[in-house]
């Protein structure tokens, strides 16, 4: 009995594994041009916080920029209330560009982040799978450069989300906030 649900769960992890690995990154990734200002025009995720908090979601800027050993600073500005909050994250660079790692010093949570595809002056999507002792997640995040986005790549960013198992309402198209992100908050 032991050993059969070892197996099954030894085949439920190998597949698990197997799906991250099927999740693209960028040909040819160019670090530098990725850096700068973006805004978070679409967000999706399974995530538990997602289903809790996507209802006061507003868009937000991030800023990428590069460290001196390659890895990315990435200062999120997101509303909340009337204010403004800042989120740093280190992304830490793997051996495949395009790709990184992160833990939350917060949350314990591990996460193996892709930008999927980005032509760097218009759009880039961004795929996230996070582990944590409680489960796992996916997250895909659409940035713009601007705060429009043409509709083609609004749909390439629901098609690329539900390519990863996401449903329609754990999908998220941002609504836009006040120039107030603008100013740093």
């Amino acid at each position: 009995m032991h050993g059969t649900l070892l197996g099954i769960l030894g085949l439920a992890l190998l597949g698990a594994l197997h799906a991250q690995d099927t999740i693209p990154v960028q040909p040819d990734f160019q670090q530098d041009k990725l850096t700068g200002r973006w805004y978070s025009i679409g967000l999706a995720s399974n995530s538990n916080w997602f289903k809790e908090k996507k209802h006061f979601m507003k868009m937000c800027t991030t800023v990428i920029s590069s460290t001196a050993d390659g890895n990315l600073e990435v200062t999120s500005t997101y509303p909340k209330g009337d204010q403004c909050e800042k989120r740093n994250s280190l992304y830490i660079k793997t051996e495949q560009p395009g790709r990184f790692s992160y833990t939350s010093p917060r949350w314990g949570s591990k996460h193996d982040i892709r930008v999927v595809e980005t032509n760097y002056d218009e759009y880039a999507l961004v795929a996230t799978q996070i582990s944590k002792n409680t489960g796992s997640s996916t997250m895909v995040l659409l940035y713009s450069r601007t705060k429009e986005l043409s509709p083609e790549r609004m749909e390439r960013f629901t098609q690329f989300s539900k390519e990863q198992g996401l449903m329609d309402e754990e999908i998220l198209i941002l609504p836009q906030t006040g120039e107030r992100l603008e100013g740093q908050g």
